[in-house]
């Protein structure tokens, strides 16, 4: 394929002396005295190189007059931060303004939040640029979580973009999350818009996947500091150009290491090296903006599982849920129900003393000179783990107490039970789940499928306990049945607690709140009176499915009697089936499962006997057999050990490239592991392999706090060995799983 942008070689080639490139053009030397825009340097590159003349010689230094001292995108804002604190760079400042750019090049920062509100490190807000990718990425994204598309590489291409005008050319190397990213759908909607060409060499290196996809990207470019993929990008402005949004993209490969990647990109040198060894595929943009990975359009005849963005479609679920998301696991999981009660008191009362210090502060003051909160409050992380939520409730003097009936039993990962502080105030988001789970009494059920704009392939799991957020990677959570409580009594919320207006919010908090606010630290908790939380105002349950969702697929099968709890376990039944993962991979990374009718009557019954044996493995999983692995103790055998012997620390494989052998502890090894239990994925890895990362002993850095899976067995299941026996029947519910899903029936469509 020829390159519609011809791009000569350079004619010149750096000396032998490593004196630069300024032989025979004293232009150059302009360049370096006058560049078009050295802001987008690293600051100070370029003060001090040293000169050299057509003849090649040295001379004397000057300085480098272009260079400035500022924030890019503060730039181009209305107000000029450091204009009159320092008078000469505001003046380069101003004349760059001015000039009229045509070349950016430039490798952006890539940053879309930070991480703990702790850091007390907030993003910079850019208020004309961020309004700008409002009005053109934003508005024209179909994604419902925009936050990406302000990171600041982003900021960067927009920025980029408007700055060249109508004609110029822009060379950034960034992640290259922009390419494939749901959110990024409207990016790549505008810069199909406004650029006439662009050219892509995309290196990979996404460290944020699993499994074999991740073998695949293997080595990032820039060494393992670096997660995100990478990609070059040139992007071409040419108003004469007759065609606009023509897209060429060059893949470097699979399996590649740091050193093969960067020999490739040696050896191209350019998009002429691209064109002459023919490596341009040609990008012709689908329907929803998908540059790669493009949908099977006949995903979209099928019904979806929920829908709500469209209240007049017809959807399977009335409502459903993503986990819950703590933004504070450490403090809001423990697998010791004590010592998670203690952390929890111990920082809600540090909390409402920062509380009464700020209000202290606050006396006699107007509202608008109110203390900065970001700069009054405490940061010291093994005192308290804040966020937005618990900073703005600071801001208005609201106290919160402990309470016991928050602390309920959820599913923190595969397989992987914890207690969890369940609150709308100390949990970031609790979402729909107050009216699945609103309180450990109520029996549920919930269809657990991997989120949208994930790395991670495809992958279901069934739980009958409050989920997390990341149970599945950015998991939505469909359910059997849906809650409403039958009464509510504000006299049974606690003392001094922020009234609940509003209890199934669509933000809403655990369910009704019975317990007393405590208000002293607690350093001994008595076991017997902590248990998890009971029943407290009746609740009324409804069916989670629509009648018209059932109706959908009686309407399909007319001689067959199917009631919602069938269509159920068809749903999970399906969502296993290897046929529909791998057909429709690309749309279920992009949208929410929607699911056909298959064309049989009796098929549609094998997906839903398979589906229900399935919830029975998978919900029932620390009651399955254990698989008999061979143990080696040393000179004892396993049934001699002492309840100290199963004490576990880290799970690890004894050796690399064998799966078959694991080493529990220093005393016991399990061998003659079956390979094909590790062939159960779920969330991106084997099952296995999760019990195996969970199964352990953590300290949190930042807050200290001990983590230890040791704690579950014993205080909670009163078996030292749970552990072990755990990652045992994990190989029976392994092997059970492959066993169904590889006699489900051939996906066969009912095409209508």
């Amino acid at each position: 394929m020829n390159s519609p942008l011809p791009v000569e070689e350079a004619s010149e080639k750096p000396s032998p002396e490593g004196e630069g490139w300024v032989r025979g053009n004293q232009n150059k030397e302009n360049a370096y005295l006058s560049p078009p825009h050295p802001s987008l340097l690293p600051q100070g590159e370029g003060a001090n190189i040293p000169k050299s003349t057509a003849l090649g010689e040295k001379i004397a230094y000057q300085p480098f007059k272009g260079i400035c001292l500022t924030d890019t995108f503060q730039l181009y804002e209305k107000d000029d931060l450091i204009s009159q604190i320092l008078v000469d760079n505001s003046a380069r400042r101003n004349k760059q303004k001015k000039l009229d750019i045509r070349v950016i090049i430039g490798n952006p920062p890539y940053s879309a939040g930070q991480e703990s509100a702790n850091d007390n490190n907030a993003n910079v807000e850019y208020k004309s640029l961020d309004d700008k990718i409002r009005s053109t990425y934003a508005a024209n994204s179909t994604a419902t979580n925009k936050n990406a598309l302000y990171d600041s590489y982003i900021r960067a291409i927009r920025w980029a973009s408007d700055r060249v005008g109508d004609s110029g050319i822009i060379g950034f190397v960034t992640n290259a999350g922009f390419i494939e990213a749901n959110t990024a759908d409207g990016l790549r909607q505008c810069l199909a818009d406004e650029f006439s060409s662009i050219y892509i060499f995309h290196l990979r290196g996404n460290a944020r996947t699993s499994g074999e996809l991740r073998r695949k990207e293997k080595d990032n470019v820039f060494g393992q500091g670096t997660r995100t993929p990478i990609a070059i990008t040139i992007f071409v402005k040419n108003p004469n150009a007759t065609e606009k949004g023509l897209i060429y993209l060059h893949d470097i490969g699979d399996y590649l290491t740091q050193t093969q990647k960067l020999e490739s990109i040696s050896d191209l040198k350019s998009i002429n090296g691209i064109t002459a060894a023919d490596g341009w595929q040609k990008v012709i943009p689908d329907q929803h903006n998908d540059w790669l990975k493009q949908r099977d359009d006949s995903f979209s005849h099928f019904i979806s599982l929920g829908d709500k963005k469209d209240k007049d479609a017809v959807a399977i679920f009335d409502n459903y849920s993503r986990g819950i998301s703590t933004s504070r696991d450490a403090w809001c999981y423990n697998f010791s129900k004590n010592t998670l009660a203690k952390n929890m008191r111990g920082m809600i009362d540090f909390y409402n003393k920062e509380v009464e210090r700020y209000q202290r502060a606050c006396e006699g003051l107007g509202k608008d000179n109110y203390p900065n909160v970001d700069n009054f409050i405490s940061l010291h992380a093994t005192n308290i783990s804040w966020n937005r939520g618990l900073k703005n409730d600071l801001s208005r003097f609201t106290k919160h107490g402990y309470q016991e009936s928050a602390l309920v039993k959820g599913m923190y990962r595969t397989f992987t039970k914890s207690p969890v502080y369940f609150s709308k105030y100390m949990n970031d988001m609790v979402y729909q789940m107050p009216r699945i789970f609103p309180d450990s009494s109520v029996e549920n059920r919930v269809i657990c499928v991997t989120g949208l704009g994930t790395p991670k392939a495809f992958s279901a799991i069934m739980t009958n306990v409050l989920p997390d957020i990341q149970l599945q990677a950015n998991g939505q959570c469909f359910p059997l049945k849906l809650y409403e409580p039958t009464q509510a009594d504000e006299n049974q919320q606690p003392s001094g607690v922020k009234p609940q207006t509003d209890l199934f919010s669509d933000e809403a908090y655990v369910g009704w709140v019975s317990a007393s606010v405590t208000q002293q630290n607690a350093t001994t908790i008595d076991t017997e009176t902590l248990g998890y939380a009971s029943a407290n105002p009746a609740y009324q349950s409804k069916d989670g499915i629509t009648d018209a969702g059932l109706a959908h697929f009686q309407a399909a099968y007319p001689f067959e009697t199917i009631n919602k709890e069938d269509l159920f376990y068809y749903i999970y039944g399906l969502l296993h089936s290897e046929d529909y993962k791998t057909q429709y991979a690309d749309n279920l990374t992009k949208e929410l499962p929607r699911i056909p009718c298959v064309n049989k009557a009796a098929d549609f019954w094998a997906f839903s006997k398979a589906g229900r044996d399935l919830a029975e493995l998978h919900i029932n999983y620390e009651t399955v057999e254990p698989y008999p692995v061979t143990f080696e103790c040393g000179k004892a055998s396993i049934d001699e050990l002492k309840d100290a012997d199963f004490y576990v620390t880290q799970m690890k494989f004894a050796k690399k490239g064998d799966k078959s052998t694991v080493i529990y502890n220093h005393l016991i090894t399990l061998s003659n592991i079956p390979i094909a239990a590790y062939d159960y994925i779920v969330n991106g890895k084997p099952a296995l392999e999760w019990v195996m990362e969970r199964q352990s002993v953590t300290t949190h850095k930042d807050s200290g706090i001990k983590n230890d899976a040791n704690d579950w067995a014993i205080e909670t299941i009163g078996n030292p060995r749970y552990p072990l026996e755990l990652f045992q029947r994990v190989i029976t519910v392994s092997l059970e799983t492959m066993k169904i899903v590889n006699t489900l029936p051939v996906l066969d469509i009912a095409v209508k």
